[in-house]
């Protein structure tokens, strides 16, 4: 699915995104991410073993969600919720994450702040469908 342009702009431009997972138990697993893009497919990296990457390895299913600027529709505010397939791959988090650094703790900065950190995973969401409030929902 081909990405509006005004929802890789807020990727481009540093949005945290809430991304929601699936606990084995079935209850929702959110945090908040940095996301990344390449394409039309949304990227999130992660250093360790956490609780997303274990459910994302074992569910694919998740979405990602986040605010952008402006009102839509009756006053109410944008947001996009974008409903994802996961695959992940293993090692390059670091370089994802030093890419990404800038966007959120300004220029110049080392992230992660360590020498040589762990591969970690990427996970690369594939964009099935977009809900929301704003010009994207169709």
């Amino acid at each position: 699915m081909e990405l509006h342009p005004d929802l890789k702009a807020a990727i481009d431009g540093g949005v945290h995104g809430h991304l929601a997972t699936v606990n084995p138990d079935g209850s929702p697993q959110v945090t908040v991410v940095w996301l990344g893009r390449d394409g039309d497919e949304v990227q999130v990296a992660h250093m360790g073993a956490g609780q997303k990457m274990r459910n994302l390895g074992r569910d694919p299913r998740c979405t990602v969600s986040f605010e952008l600027p402006g009102t839509s529709g009756p006053g109410l505010a944008n947001y996009a919720v974008l409903h994802c397939t996961a695959a992940i791959t293993e090692g390059g988090a670091p370089e994802l994450l030093q890419e990404l650094a800038p966007r959120f703790l300004g220029p110049g900065v080392k992230f992660p702040p360590m020498d040589n950190p762990p591969a970690g995973r990427i996970a690369h969401l594939t964009v099935q469908r977009v809900t929301g409030n704003g010009p994207w929902v169709g």
